[in-house]
């Protein structure tokens, strides 16, 4: 048996029909899992400030970052689930989620509450640039549904950069 072969009837028990060419599927496939690399990094990120927050401001940004946690991991299994129904793989555990991941993570002891902020608008920032080219490559491959979940997911990313601009823009 040549290894193709075999590794064709390893993968069989998670074949799923989808109209897509194989091409796309494994495009979009790829895109989606190290898209949802990068929601868990955030996620964790965001939790992580939230856990940490200090400051006059406590209350109110505790508040702010464990709401956009919540909508964070939110997209987690919606990501993922797109991918497989589609008939691709996604992440198998922390150590393929990291390898993937674009976003950096924060191991600091202590970050300020205005560092924070900074660097998750950023991050929301660099996660609304992947998501576009996501959406892209479903557009050249035809996959309106995993385009339309983007479309939506854009928007929530769109409000938390919004959100996180507004809360760390300069006093005048």
């Amino acid at each position: 048996m040549s290894d193709s072969t075999a590794k064709d009837r390893k993968h069989a028990g998670l074949d799923t029909p989808s109209d897509l060419g194989a091409n796309a599927v494994k495009d979009i496939a790829a895109a989606l899992t190290t898209l949802l690399a990068d929601v868990f990094a955030l996620y964790l990120k965001t939790k992580n400030f939230h856990w940490h927050m200090s400051g006059r401001h406590f209350r109110d940004y505790h508040l702010l970052l464990d709401e956009q946690a919540d909508q964070i991991f939110a997209m987690t299994d919606a990501i993922a689930e797109r991918g497989r129904k589609i008939g691709g793989t996604t992440l198998r555990s922390i150590g393929h989620a990291s390898r993937l991941q674009r976003l950096a993570d924060n191991d600091a002891d202590f970050v300020t509450p205005d560092g924070m902020l900074a660097e998750l608008r950023e991050d929301n920032k660099q996660l609304l640039v992947s998501m576009r080219q996501t959406h892209i490559l479903c557009d050249e491959h035809g996959d309106v549904a995993t385009a339309s979940l983007l479309e939506n997911w854009i928007d929530e990313t769109e409000r938390r950069f919004w959100f996180l601009f507004e809360t760390t823009r300069p006093e005048k």
